[in-house]
This record gives C-alpha cells, structure tokens and sequence, in this order.
C-alpha cells in the first residue's frame, strides 16, 4: 500500500523522482526543471516549465517603442538555460544526488518535505538569473517560488511569470479572480467571482497579440479530457487546480505560446492548437491604450528590470 504520510524518493543518475498517494513529480537536472507531473495517473507537462520574460506585443506596445527597447527578453524568454541545481530534503541541502553520489541511497528513501532550486541565467547585457523552487511535502502540494534578481542597465520587463505547457488542449478552465480579460491597467471593470471558460479563446484581432490575462486571481482549474497516452483506457475528463499562495496571481490559458502569436501577422498564420499553454505571472506590464501611436504606459503599471521580484503559487 502506498506511503501516505511520507514522500517516497527515487535518486535516479540525473533525476530526483517525488512521489506518493495519487502523485508523481520527476526533476531532472540534465534538462534543468520539473520535467514530469503526473496526478491521478495523469501526465500535465509537455515540456519542463520556464520562466516567463516575455508577453506578445500589442499594438500599442509597437506604436511606443517598447517592443524595441525590451527586446532582449524575448531573446531571454526562448534562450534562458538551467546553470545551477540545488537539492534539499527535510530541510537539509544534500550534495546534488547525480551519479555516482546517488549510489548511496537505497530505493526505499523517504522524506517529509523536499525541495529543488533551478536556477536560470539569462542571455541578456547584462545577464541576471532567475531561481524556481518547488517544494513538495507529504500529499503532493507542490509549492512554487520564483525569485527575479534585478540587475542594473536591464530593460523594462514585459512579464515575469512561470509558463507551463500541457501535451493537450484543455476543454475548459475556472477560475475565482476578475470577470472578463483584464491587465494592472485594466482591471476597473472587472467583477470578483467565480467564472467558466470554455475551451482556449484567443482574442481575434486581426493582427495576433497579447490577450487572454486574468489579474487578481486565487485560483484556477484547467480541465483536459485527452492525453497522449495511447495505453490510457480512461477518457474521463481530469483536473489541475493552482492557487494563491499568500498573494492573488495573474494568469493566462491559451492554446498559444508568446513567440506563436508575435509570429504570426495574421489570424490564419496561428498554427492549429494542439497544446495548453497555462502560464502563471507574478506581475505583468500594463498594455496601455491612450493611443496607438506613442503614448508610453503610465509608470505605475511598468515593470523594472533592474529591481528585485518574487511570487509564489501551489499545485
């Protein structure tokens, strides 16, 4: 019978496997990052979370010039690479457990708590890291913080969040946060509730952009009725929920990530959807709209790139 009070390890040669009742999490270090989530027999990563740096330019972010001046984070947002793994478990950081060091343990370790440090330098002048940490305890609640270390000479940052790439394309997701799309500028007529979704709307401007933010949110939950397990007999839909911790979030759920939608000039360019794209964003910069021809966003609603941000969320 599984271990329900304990969280089971496996040290594999370049790979920490967390697991328990209903739960497997695998970190791996060659690829730097959470490379499998599994739930309920279930698999929701397509590939290994990264920070998020950029959102798609809009028009009115063409019109000011920010796309130009805040380049390089789109560059950052593609190219970031893991440079460092720190493990640690009950609380103690342990020697990074890859081979030949893992041969000292046995394939029956248990643990209250673990957690694991990825940390991410960008390709930007100058450079900065970011750090993600999950911590798992006992259950399977994973815990994420990300930290962003702001440098000096550093751009303005179009976002920074944590993006999340599901095999599939969910049917649906819920939410309890602001009504409708709304953005730190935008979010006067949003009304606090709890509300539905269905399927993955992108916003058919004609030139696709930035759409799809919810801001102040406490919780989401995306809902997937397919895998790309051809061996999995079961076609009920299934569920993933993310929620605060501490702090609301802002987060967005499409069928696109930020380089498809500033690839394509046209509706018809957007490749057909095959994924779910869930990124979760401890700030974003406003998307102004006084004009579409020069008018910068107001201060309040910009996001430094020289200074320090961190958020944190649960799975």
């Amino acid at each position: 019978m599984a271990n329900t009070t304990k969280l089971n390890l496996i040290f594999g040669d370049v790979t920490l496997g967390v697991s328990g009742d209903r739960f497997h999490y695998l970190f791996a270090y060659d690829r730097g990052g959470l490379e499998s989530l599994v739930r309920d027999g279930k698999e929701w990563l397509y590939r290994i979370p990264v920070p998020a740096l950029w959102r798609a330019t809009t028009d009115n972010d063409r019109g000011n010039g920010f796309s130009r001046r805040s380049a390089m984070w789109l560059g950052a947002d593609l190219f970031s690479h893991c440079t460092h793994v720190a493990v640690a478990v009950d609380g103690h950081a342990i020697p990074l457990p890859i081979a030949p060091e893992n041969n000292r343990y046995t394939d029956h370790e248990t643990a209250d708590e673990v957690a694991v440090t990825f940390t991410y330098t960008t390709p930007t002048v100058p450079v900065t890291t970011i750090e993600v940490t999950y911590q798992v305890v006992a259950g399977g609640k994973l815990t994420v913080t990300v930290q962003y270390h702001g440098v000096d000479g550093l751009p303005e940052l179009p976002a920074l969040g944590l993006r999340l790439v599901m095999p599939t394309t969910a049917s649906e997701f819920d939410y309890q946060g602001l009504s409708g799309e709304t953005y730190p500028d935008r979010m006067a007529g949003g009304q606090p509730g709890t509300y539905h979704v269905a399927g993955l709307p992108v916003t058919p401007y004609l030139v696709p952009q930035e759409c799809g933010m919810h801001m102040a949110t406490d919780w989401v939950t995306v809902t997937r009725e397919q895998t790309l397990n051809n061996a999995d007999p079961d076609h009920q839909a299934f569920q993933l929920t993310v929620r605060k911790h501490e702090q609301p979030f802002a987060f967005s759920c499409l069928p696109y990530t930020p380089e498809e939608l500033e690839n394509a000039t046209h509706q018809e360019e957007l490749p057909v959807p095959r994924r779910t794209v869930l990124t979760i964003y401890g700030a974003v910069r406003g998307v102004g709209g006084i004009d579409s021809w020069g008018a910068d966003v107001e201060p309040q609603y910009r996001l430094a790139g020289d200074a320090d941000h961190r958020f944190q969320f649960e799975i």
